[in-house]
């Protein structure tokens, strides 16, 4: 389990595209001070399991279905990626519940700067909207971030100065797909609000 709380920016520095899978190799020198083999690390908001490391580098292997269920697909070398390494048992959680389990993908539509922060719209898919509620949690690329306006096709975040300096979205334009995971206790409460309708 994540919590949303971005450790350090990475980046990728190798990308060997296989027939059905890709393996990255990227480099973070923060997440990979205790890394070891079949640990989880999330990469943009997706947990991935390190498969080597060596110095500041490990490599992951990723899925078709994760390739085609995330953003994952588009990285290249030299692509910047938020890293977070899962939380411990006892430590603060100072995001919110994250399972590293992309629900989709978005797309930035919108960047409205002002003195002291900055306004982004990203485009929500129809099937998660449901989901998406002003004020609110949200996962962006592995970024626990408060929704401030939820639409049918859209929802909007707020960015602090520390978010911009140190996450993706301090460089996504316009046009960029991000990686959405939705709050898992909302799809939980549906599921089961669902089977007891269905059995009365």
């Amino acid at each position: 389990m994540f919590t949303g709380i971005v450790e350090e920016l990475g980046e990728v520095t190798a990308v060997e595209n296989l027939d059905d899978a890709c393996r990255f190799r990227l480099r973070g020198p923060v997440v990979t001070a205790d890394a070891k083999h079949g640990d989880s690390i999330a990469v943009n908001g997706v947990c991935l399991t390190v498969v080597d490391h060596e110095g500041d580098e490990f490599t992951a292997d990723v899925m078709a279905e994760t390739l085609k269920r995330s953003s994952l697909g588009a990285l290249s070398v030299g692509s910047r990626v938020n890293l977070e390494r899962p939380t411990a048992v006892g430590a603060r959680l100072g995001g919110h519940i994250v399972q590293g389990h992309v629900d989709g993908t978005g797309t930035v539509l919108e960047r409205t700067p002002s003195e002291h922060w900055e306004i982004v719209k990203i485009s929500l898919p129809a099937d998660l909207a449901r989901y998406v509620v002003e004020k609110g949690s949200i996962t962006v690329d592995g970024i626990s971030l408060t929704v401030v306006e939820a639409g049918p096709e859209h929802f909007t975040v707020s960015l602090i100065p520390t978010t911009l300096a140190l996450t993706t979205l301090g460089i996504k334009q316009p046009g960029d797909p991000v990686n959405l995971e939705v709050d898992v206790i909302a799809k939980y409460v549906e599921r089961l609000l669902g089977t007891r309708g269905a059995a009365q």
